[in-house]
């Protein structure tokens, strides 16, 4: 029998559905309804136009989409989009994975201190991620191995600047069950930051001894966290 709540996942700054593949296969063998969005600030033809409210937008819709409760699970960036786009009352929790939980008025990169890190790079209306020095294979992948995070780093697109600097205009997490995921071997997200952002919020925390991505590199245990806040 089918588990009640569908569970949405809301992918991070220049991802999308894919990275979410390994963790959807195993939730879907333990008889869950998932879904995924691919956030338009990354993979629309017109992103360089397009905003955060795009995002929280689409994330709406494909709650809108869903018959019945549902837990949206958002990592790093796409917890910006769920925050303002997840207040649909039938959104019995959110699971954030090493995600920005922004309060209202606040932007991701006021969140970083208000400049951009030096592995961003922007490139006028579009930024992207990494470069030699510093390659996506060890900002968000250093737990993987290198065939596979090679792998996922050539998937990784340009995603729009403005996604990084509008303000969250609405706040799910007030007002609903949420749990926060900190991973102990980031490279970009320091530990500390996402222990004040798992606090200020309220959630229940658990913590993986992974990097930035434990849904590529531990899906099972990630799959056993979110399965517990979807069952409540």
């Amino acid at each position: 029998m089918a588990n009640e709540s569908t569970i949405l996942l809301v992918h991070g700054a220049w991802h999308g559905s894919w990275a979410w593949e390994p963790l959807a296969v195993i939730l879907r063998s333990r008889g869950w309804e998932v879904r995924t969005v691919d956030l338009p600030t990354v993979h629309s033809q017109r992103k360089a136009d397009l905003s955060l409210a795009d995002d929280a937008d689409a994330v709406a819709a494909a709650i809108a989409d869903i018959d019945g409760p549902v837990t949206v699970v958002a990592h790093s960036y796409g917890g910006v989009p769920t925050t303002q786009g997840a207040t649909d009352p039938r959104v019995q929790h959110i699971v954030y994975i090493a995600a920005f939980v922004l309060d209202e008025g606040e932007s991701l990169l006021a969140a970083v201190g208000g400049v951009a890190p030096d592995w961003w790079h922007i490139d006028g209306p579009l930024a992207t991620a990494g470069d030699s020095s510093q390659p996506p294979a060890s900002l968000f992948y250093g737990d993987l191995g290198d065939a596979e995070a090679a792998e996922y780093s050539a998937m990784l697109l340009p995603q729009s600047v403005k996604a990084f600097t509008d303000p969250v205009s609405t706040v799910a997490w007030r007002d609903r069950p949420t749990t926060y995921v900190i991973t102990e071997q980031d490279a970009i997200f320091p530990v500390f930051a996402q222990e004040a952002l798992a606090e200020r919020s309220g959630s229940a925390t658990h913590r993986l001894v992974a990097s930035h991505s434990p849904f590529l590199s531990m899906p099972g245990a990630v799959a056993d966290i979110i399965e517990s806040a979807a069952r409540g």
